[in-house]
């Protein structure tokens, strides 16, 4: 069994009216690597004739980003040409690598009739033959994501990225990660082995769950030693868990703002790309 290094609290960081919590980084925990930031927006009801999402054009390198949407919807552009609008159960999957501009927002139907949102962005770094890699975008409806019913239906594995069993996911990845959302009914358990190798992350949405013998509740990321190769996870309520692991790059993480590079050297190359318009045009 894999044994429990630390229990990391979410910080409670609201962006204007934008309720949100920040497990990574924190001042406990810098990186799980490769897995380098984690934003969760919600949950929260927006009333009609809202301002929806509030991230507009901003440049990314080096990186990738992986959106999941509960609840809402987002709408992805970018100036590669991609525009898409992901609704609740979708998952966006953006590759920056050399560098693009893109913003996510809310619909112009979410801002007309409100509703529902929770939303997690969760940032993967792309290893150093890979940063400057060719930008690319999918965005998948939840209809389009494949899953697995385990425990006699009281467990739901959505397959993001990553095998499990000999099941293709929805996504195929640049660098081997393994990446779902588990869904638990009450009572729901799952064991699942990881590789000692591989660094875990393992961040509980909603309700809580019983890892390895500790109890944790929603907002909490739990850090492990690699130490083992099985968790055994116990449902008590109605939970939803963010699960992922990878073998760890082990090499220099430099960020900045949105830049994830290997040197200072790359981030201020990357900030003079960006001003000289290497990034692509931005079109309204």
């Amino acid at each position: 069994m894999r044994t429990i290094k630390k229990i990391h609290r979410a910080a409670y960081s609201p962006i204007a009216d934008l309720i949100t919590y920040s497990p990574l980084p924190s001042r406990t925990l810098e990186q799980v690597d490769p897995f380098l930031f984690l934003n969760h927006h919600g949950p929260q009801t927006y009333k009609p004739r809202n301002n929806g999402l509030p991230f507009g054009p901003h440049p990314h390198r080096g990186m990738e980003t992986v959106t999941f949407i509960l609840e809402g919807d987002i709408m992805h552009k970018d100036s590669g040409g991609h525009e898409s609008v992901i609704t609740a159960g979708g998952v966006q999957w953006m590759t920056a690598g050399r560098g693009l501009i893109h913003a996510e927002v809310s619909s112009s139907e979410f801002k007309q009739h409100g509703g529902d949102l929770e939303i997690l962005q969760l940032w993967l770094n792309l290893p150093a033959r890979l940063k400057m890699t060719e930008p690319r975008y999918i965005g998948l409806q939840k209809q389009d994501i494949p899953s697995l019913s385990l425990d006699e239906g009281r467990v739901m594995v959505n397959l993001i990225a990553g095998e499990w069993d000999g099941h293709k996911p929805a996504f195929e990845t640049l660098s081997e990660v393994y990446l779902n959302t588990i869904f638990f009914q009450p009572g729901g358990a799952l064991t699942i082995d990881v590789p000692a190798a591989h660094n875990i992350f393992f961040y509980i949405i909603r309700g809580q769950l019983t890892v390895n013998g500790q109890a944790v509740e929603a907002l909490n990321l739990v850090e492990f030693n690699n130490d083992g190769t099985a968790l055994r996870i116990e449902a008590g309520p109605d939970s939803v868990l963010l699960f992922g692991h990878a073998q760890p790059f082990d090499e220099p993480v430099v960020a900045q703002g949105p830049f994830v590079m290997n040197t200072e050297e790359e981030i201020h190359q990357a900030y003079d790309d960006y001003r000289r318009g290497k990034f692509g045009q931005w079109q309204n």
